[in-house]
């Protein structure tokens, strides 16, 4: 009975550390080497980890680029969203708006400190952003993040905008409009008065966005939808006009889920 508790065990173990190194090369570590510093394996062990998911396809093998998510994960990530009813119930909504606007359109949740995308749709400008699907981004410093920020206690704001601050003074880039916790704090404050938040430069360089909460049947945010674009596409003046239409939109979602439109 030990012996094969023990087995059971040693299966939970590598199972786990299967997960981990996913994890691990969908994070840009991709040689053995790096995955087994990571993990804490003996190479050995990493490569008969790393040889085994590839067999399994959820991994590749590329050289001279080290080992690459698989094309499995592909499949499991389509029907993980597929699953995720929200994404279903809201897509039409964004397709629409993105039809209508010709921006990209982001759709997200809250994770923790960051908010997680849970759809994009690019826009037909021939434009293209950093973001993706499952990509995570600080709270404090996106459009979405405001969004969801405010259905927040107000003392979480400090410390949202805290760790979005250190996130991108660490970053190579960090963008170029950075507020004071004051402005960050206003600008939170007149999204709840007006139902939508701007993202001027706070995130990513050249890139406005204009963002509105999803309620749900409570009343409670759930996630927030975006509209974003270069400068040269997103003027002041036409964030000013995009918002009602983003909050429309937002809204038109939030009722399917049962919202009645009263807070």
């Amino acid at each position: 009975m030990e012996g094969k508790s023990h087995q059971q065990t040693a299966g939970i173990q590598t199972m786990l550390r299967g997960f981990a190194l996913i994890e691990f090369v969908a994070g840009k570590v991709r040689t053995v080497s790096q995955v087994a510093e990571h993990l804490g394996t003996p190479r050995s062990t990493t490569h008969r980890l790393l040889r085994g998911l590839v067999q399994e396809g959820y991994l590749r093998h590329v050289r001279p680029d080290g080992y690459l998510l698989g094309p499995k994960l592909i499949g499991l990530g389509a029907a993980a969203l597929e699953q995720m009813s929200l994404t279903t119930l809201a897509r039409p909504h964004l397709q629409r708006l993105a039809d209508r606007t010709c921006d990209t359109v982001h759709f997200g949740v809250v994770v923790g400190q960051e908010v997680m995308y849970l759809d994009k749709i690019s826009g037909t400008r021939g434009l293209e952003m950093r973001s993706r699907v499952g990509h995570r981004m600080p709270l404090a410093t996106t459009g979405i993040g405001k969004a969801l920020t405010m259905a927040l206690p107000r003392e979480q704001w400090a410390v949202l905008y805290r760790e979005a601050r250190q996130m991108h003074e660490r970053s190579q880039l960090p963008p170029p409009n950075a507020l004071s916790l004051k402005e960050y704090e206003s600008a939170v404050l007149e999204g709840k008065t007006r139902g939508y938040v701007f993202d001027l430069e706070e995130n990513e360089h050249g890139i406005r966005c204009v963002a509105a909460a999803v309620h749900d049947a409570t009343g409670g945010v759930i996630a927030a939808l975006s509209v974003a674009s270069t400068l040269p596409y997103m003027p002041l003046e036409r964030l000013d006009e995009l918002g009602p239409v983003v909050r429309a939109t937002a809204d038109a979602i939030s009722r399917e889920l049962g919202w009645t439109g009263t807070l």
